[in-house]
Order: C-alpha cells, then sequence, then structure tokens
C-alpha cells in the first residue's frame, strides 16, 4: 500500500514537473527579427504590424512538435508590443513518450517593450517578455500565470554597415525564461516520494545575439543569418525572404545538444524550426533605385531605416485622394524641370554676358591701341620733317639723331629707313646706306626711289641719280 502511495507521488511529481517544463517558448513567436531573445532598434519599425506562425520540431520518431503563432506592433514612441499563443511539446520521458496521453495546455503569452535611448546606432531598450497565462487542466476555461517564465529584460543593441552587410549586436540581461536553466527534471532525485530539485542554480542570466543581412535574394529585401545564446543554449537561423512581405524563418535551438537528440529529453531539448512570418509595410514604396517595379524591404535590419534612395508615399485608402497625389507629385516634378531649365538659361544668359564684356574690352584695348599708334605715328613724322630740315643743312648728325628718334615710335616706316641710308652715304658710309635702303625696300616694296638708287648704286651711277625720296 506504501509502495502503491509513492508510485502516485512520483506520477503526480512527473505530471506537475512536466508542467513548469512544457513552457519552453517556441522559437520566432516572440517580437522582434531573432530567435528567442529581445531586441531593440534606434529607429521605427518600417512595418504596421508582423505576424506569423513556427513549429519545433523536437523529435520524428516518435514525432513530437511545439507550435505556435504570434502578433507584433510597435505603437508609437519606442513603446512595442506583441501576443504570441503557443501549444508546448510533449515532455513525457522519452521512453514513455508514444504512450504518454498528456495533452500540454495551451499558453499565451504578452510581451512589452519600451525603447528608452538612442545615441547615433546603439540603442537601449526595457522590457517584459513571456507574461504567460496557461490553461489549467483542473478547471475548464480556467487560465493561470506561470510566473518562472517571466522575463524583465534590458538590451543594448548596436547596428552596422560594413559594405553589401548590415550587422546587428544585441547584448542583455535578463531573467525567468532567458536566464539558465536550473536543473535537468530528469535529472532530479526522488526521496521518500517527493521530488527534491536542486535549487543552487541562477534566476537571471546574460543573453547575446547578432543578426547579419546580407544581399542574398536582395530583390526580395535580402536574406537575414541569426545567431543568439539565449541564456540556455545556442540557437542558430535563417531569414530567406520569399516575397518582400513574407519570410521563411528556418533553424535550430540548442545546437549544442544536438549530439544527444535521440537520448534524452529536458526542457532545453534541441529541436529543428520551421516558420512563416507576414509584415504589412508602414508605407508603399513609390519609387527605389531600380525603378518602380524593383523591390521593396519592408523588414529593413530589425527595423533599420528605409535605405537611401527610396522614396515613399503615403497610404491612401482612397482612390481620389491617391489619384490627387499622383498628379500633384507630376506638377511637383514638372516644376522642378522647369527651374532646372531656367537655370540653364541663366548659366548661359551669364555666360553671355561675360563674352560682351570681354568683347567690349577687347574693343577699347584695340581703340586704345589705334590711338597710341596714331599718336606715336605724327611722332614720328615731326621727327622725320625736323631730319630732312637739318639734311638739307648739312647737319647729317643732327638728322640721323631725328632719324632714330622716329624709328623708335615707329620701327615699320620705309621713309625713315629710306632716309637713313640717304645720310650715311652723305657720311660716306656706303656700306649702312646699302643696309638702310634694303631695309625701307623690304619694308615697302614698291619704294620706287630707294629701288632706282639701288639700281644706280649697283651701275657705279649713283652720283648722276637724284635723290627723289628726300
Amino acid at each position: 500500500m506504501k509502495n502503491k502511495k509513492h508510485r502516485i507521488i512520483i506520477i503526480s511529481a512527473l505530471i506537475t514537473s512536466s508542467f513548469v517544463l512544457a513552457g519552453a517558448r517556441v522559437a520566432n513567436t516572440r517580437p522582434g527579427l531573432m530567435m528567442r531573445i529581445p531586441t531593440s532598434s534606434n529607429v521605427k519599425t518600417p512595418y504596421l504590424f508582423r505576424t506569423g506562425v513556427s513549429t519545433e520540431f523536437h523529435n520524428f520518431n516518435p514525432f513530437n512538435t511545439a507550435k505556435g503563432a504570434f502578433f507584433e506592433i510597435e505603437m508609437g514612441k519606442g513603446f512595442s508590443g506583441g501576443f504570441s499563443a503557443v501549444i508546448p511539446g510533449d515532455t513525457t520521458r522519452l521512453s514513455k513518450l508514444k504512450e504518454s496521453q498528456y495533452n500540454p495546455p495551451a499558453e499565451f503569452g504578452f510581451h512589452f517593450q519600451q525603447r528608452l535611448y538612442v545615441y547615433n546606432d546603439i540603442s537601449v531598450s526595457v522590457g517584459l517578455q513571456d507574461i504567460v497565462f496557461r490553461s489549467d487542466q483542473t478547471k475548464e476555461e480556467m487560465l493561470s500565470l506561470n510566473t518562472s517564465l517571466l522575463s524583465a529584460f534590458v538590451v543594448l543593441s548596436s547596428q552596422k554597415d560594413l559594405g553589401e552587410y548590415k550587422f546587428n549586436t544585441y547584448f542583455g540581461f535578463g531573467t525567468g525564461g532567458l536566464a539558465p536553466v536550473m536543473a535537468d527534471t530528469l535529472d532530479a532525485e526522488y526521496q521518500d516520494g517527493k521530488l527534491v530539485q536542486d535549487t543552487s542554480g541562477t534566476t537571471a542570466g546574460v543573453f547575446v545575439g547578432f543578426l547579419m543581412k546580407t544581399p542574398y535574394f536582395s530583390r526580395r529585401g535580402g536574406m537575414d543569418i541569426v545567431g543568439e545564446f539565449d541564456g540556455t543554449g545556442v540557437n542558430v537561423g535563417l531569414r530567406i525572404p520569399l516575397t518582400s512581405d513574407y519570410r521563411l524563418n528556418l533553424g535550430f535551438t540548442h545546437m549544442e545538444k544536438l549530439p544527444e537528440w535521440g537520448n534524452r529529453y529536458w526542457s532545453g531539448h534541441p529541436g529543428f524550426t520551421v516558420g512563416l512570418d507576414f509584415a504589412v509595410p508602414r508605407d508603399p514604396r513609390q519609387r527605389i533605385q531600380q525603378g518602380p517595379s524593383g523591390p521593396t524591404n519592408i523588414y529593413g535590419s530589425d527595423g533599420a531605416s528605409i535605405p537611401q534612395g527610396v522614396e515613399t508615399m503615403s497610404l491612401h485608402r482612397d482612390s481620389t485622394i491617391t489619384m490627387a497625389n499622383v498628379a500633384v507629385s507630376t506638377l511637383r516634378d514638372s516644376m522642378a524641370l522647369m527651374n532646372n531649365e531656367m537655370r540653364n538659361l541663366l548659366v548661359r544668359l551669364n555666360a553671355m554676358e561675360q563674352n560682351s564684356r570681354f568683347l567690349s574690352d577687347s574693343l577699347s584695348s584695340l581703340k586704345l591701341e589705334t590711338n597710341i599708334s596714331e599718336k606715336n605715328m605724327n611722332e614720328a613724322m615731326r621727327y622725320l620733317s625736323r631730319s630732312l630740315r637739318y639734311f638739307y643743312a648739312g647737319d647729317y648728325r643732327e638728322a640721323l639723331k631725328e632719324v632714330d628718334l622716329a624709328l623708335e615710335l615707329n620701327p615699320n616706316l620705309a621713309l625713315a629707313y629710306a632716309r637713313r641710308g640717304s645720310i650715311y652715304y652723305k657720311l660716306g658710309d656706303v656700306q649702312r646706306a646699302t643696309i638702310n635702303w634694303n631695309l625701307a625696300l623690304r619694308l615697302d616694296p614698291e619704294y620706287t626711289d630707294v629701288r632706282n638708287i639701288l639700281k644706280a648704286l649697283n651701275e657705279n651711277k649713283l652720283k648722276s641719280a637724284s635723290f627723289n625720296e628726300e
């Protein structure tokens, strides 16, 4: 009788422990883009809300799964919330799993989070996670609060751009479900029919994680690689975009215990997870870099801002308002085009004004040079006139000085060279006279008097020739 009583106590303890352990939350059913840990972002999420489903496969033979659905939304000023409904896996001993008649109770969880601090690409958030109400199997339509999973947390986020990749890291501290598992129930000891558990574990711990957005499937928003330590074990996964709005989530939970997949079963049992989520964009895209028909990415990098080059258009339900908005946008583009054309015309006008000023300056300079040239010519002719008087007076040296002064003012006067040649001839310097006559003839090939003088000089008849150039 006593042994039977002990067996009943042991079975009751096992059922009670399965209630405690059944609350392992399903991956990808909490707010944020990670698998089990909370996240933070320095900007508002680019979607109105996100919802989806997820399943964790804990065993295939016998078949054992945990499944759930979720909904999350950011309500403004950095405050966001979420709801999840989960049916955990059966945590009966693995050897008895095929014979188990235990139906895990449904769980309903609430999640709240507030962004407190933002600086450049760093943000800090605090919140409560896994406020779980569990359906009580002993009472119909009754829910009980499971305080063992309740998690208060603070998380620090950093978002970096590494070329085509975006790398987000998360580091935080949490309690409850974010703390290490205190003890494996199946390793617990029974003394006098009572379950004795090890309470030396901690009820708080740290968690870390990263999310790397890759350029693969970039036309649908890019594939994400997720890795995290949730306080109990290591989880890794992929977020594969099926469209710009739908994502397929694949991953493994507690990878460090995968080698013991079929040996035993506990609350931190490894699992393979498959999920699908859908996000409703906050703003539809009007234009992106690839053109009007290109892809969109409403996920960003854990709520990252809309990529550069993307313009948005407010969501209008009324088609008339939408058409009016398109017309206004068209007019705005036309006005921008006209402004560009006006700027081009102004640039051309300025160029023409500069050319006009240049031509005016050139004309003024030409007039000045002409006036100077005329002044020099008049002055040179006065020197030549005085030289002629000195020549007829027989003062050849003074006549030569006046000619030299005339040539300084105008070195291209053929008459001056011809007169200087005649002066040198009178001074008996035939060689210099010949040089100057040739210079005069070079400047004025039609200078007949000089030509006749040179011809007479060559024929030794210069004495009888008259100096008509005088």
